[in-house]
């Protein structure tokens, strides 16, 4: 017997239930995604076999993995081209966005004032908006920079400004009572008062930037050895090359998955020993 099991033995059988059970859900929360994703990737590799399908039309998954070790010079490369438009539009999202959160909070006559500007930006396609960017903008590194930033800026904005007015009234009342300025008021309560809605934006304005550098890469039509993982899913659908098509794509998804867990990780850092939400996570 183990001294977990010794542990677990020496507690009343309600307590005992409730720790098995934590335990079986710990290990159920990535058996179970790993098993149904092996499952899906084996289901794949069969309908490709029993129905004979050609690999320009589906590739069979170790066909995709092959390709994927075989180009992962040119796919890898342009990978990189498009996180760096992804993080670079991130970046200026996070300044723009947080910046004007503040001079929201700061005046409502300027929240009033550019709220529907930003609104504006986030209803409008981005596929809309690129011919005139693509009028006014020469660089094409800038033209996909300004996508990714316009598709990531709102959930910033928006869930910054929510949290900066936010803050209980009580305590921003006290703070008024001992004197202090607009700007400390804003530096000690307001900002680690919206640090958590900012955090929850910035999770969901990683996975758009990202979004947005991709699109932004269709619609321009980049081409070259130094352009994204766009570019080379429009190459491979015209060349009818199916598997480095579906490489591309992969690597698209699981950079989004790790944008996303990356983020998730700095904000369980940043919250973990002040804020509910991450202290539940611990118990």
């Amino acid at each position: 017997m183990t001294a977990v099991e010794s542990s677990v033995a020496t507690l009343d059988p309600e307590e005992a239930r409730r720790l098995r059970r934590e335990r079986l859900e710990r290990i159920g929360s990535w058996v179970l995604p790993l098993a149904i994703m092996v499952l899906a990737i084996w289901l794949w590799d069969r309908i490709c076999v029993w129905n004979e399908i050609p690999q320009y039309i589906l590739p069979r998954p170790g066909v995709v993995l092959q390709t994927l070790y075989n180009d992962a010079a040119l796919l890898f490369g342009s990978l990189l081209v498009t996180l760096r438009i992804t993080f670079l539009g991130l970046l200026l999202a996070v300044v723009g966005g947080v910046g004007l959160a503040v001079l929201f909070a700061q005046s409502k006559w300027v929240e009033m004032s550019f709220f529907p500007f930003a609104i504006v930006l986030q209803v409008t396609p981005i596929v809309a908006i690129f011919p005139l960017i693509n009028i006014y903008v020469d660089n094409q590194t800038a033209k996909l920079l300004l996508c990714a930033w316009i598709v990531a800026f709102f959930p910033i904005l928006s869930n910054t400004t929510l949290g900066l007015n936010s803050v209980d009234r009580n305590l921003r009342d006290l703070f008024r009572l001992n004197g202090a300025t607009r700007w400390q008021e804003l530096w000690h309560l307001r900002l680690p008062a919206a640090m958590p809605y900012f955090l929850g934006g910035l999770k969901i304005a990683g996975g758009l930037s990202l979004i947005g550098a991709v699109v932004a890469e269709f619609v321009a039509g980049a081409s070259g050895q130094s352009s994204g993982l766009a570019s080379r899913i429009i190459e491979a659908g015209y060349r009818l090359n199916a598997p480095r098509l579906f490489a591309a794509l992969i690597l698209i998804s699981l950079a989004g998955i790790v944008i996303f867990l990356v983020l998730s990780l700095v904000s369980h850092l940043i919250l973990r020993r002040w804020h509910e939400s991450a202290l539940k996570q611990e118990r």
